[in-house]
């Protein structure tokens, strides 16, 4: 069970920031594990509750160390998140639902970064054949909420057969509906997991809808 971050927390986000490098990390692994990675492997198991009975859904919990493959910069993220998403061979192309944590404080809600060209033609047909279901759908998203939804959008638009659907054939990727809270008294203690939940619930149908073309 969540039981919230601590100060400790942000504290060993901002050193690792500041001091991204084997030896400040090995000396303050302990600090990583304790306030950090534990807490957020307990969130992501109660963030997944009302997806364990959903067929298809996975729980994938990030970890510090950045893959030494890649020859990044730096050997270590400056954030954690944990995400909801489909079993998908690279989770950007799917729509996911999910928490994360840096030093400037966290954000959470719904993503779908690079959706894929043939996902999103597919997304658009989709669209225009049942319009106000969409339409309807991003209503109640919008209402239940509070927040709207964003997107990378085309530099030259599709165009699309009704001005009610001309910004949906607009999307490009990142499409997301995120809350960001910044570093405060809210930020610790076991609230905050309830208020993530409540807003990822609200998001399912969404998330389910959305699915249908990047899973």
């Amino acid at each position: 069970m969540f039981e919230g971050f601590s100060p400790e927390t942000v504290d060993f986000l901002w050193g690792i920031r500041m001091n991204n490098n084997r030896d400040w990390f090995l000396e303050h692994k302990k600090d990583y594990v304790n306030y950090l990675y534990e807490p957020m492997k307990a969130l992501g198991q109660d963030l997944f509750i009302p997806f364990a009975d959903r067929p298809g859904n996975l729980l994938k919990v990030s970890r510090i160390y950045r893959d030494a493959r890649m020859h990044h910069a730096v050997p270590y993220k400056e954030s954690l998140w944990v995400c909801i998403r489909r079993d998908v061979e690279w989770w950007a192309e799917a729509p996911c639902l999910f928490f994360e944590i840096c030093p400037e404080g966290v954000s959470y809600g719904l993503i779908w970064w690079k959706p894929k060209v043939s996902a999103l033609e597919a997304f658009r047909q989709a669209i225009a054949a049942r319009p106000r279901e969409f339409l309807k759908l991003i209503k109640d998203t919008e209402k239940a909420t509070g927040v709207s939804l964003t997107a990378q959008m085309y530099k030259r638009p599709k165009v699309a057969p009704s001005a009610n659907l001309a910004p949906y054939f607009g999307w490009k990727g990142n499409i997301a509906c995120v809350v960001d809270e910044p570093v405060g008294p809210e930020m610790f203690g076991p609230e905050l997991g309830k208020r993530a939940g409540e807003f990822l619930e609200k998001l399912i149908p969404l998330y389910a809808y959305l699915n249908r073309f990047g899973g």
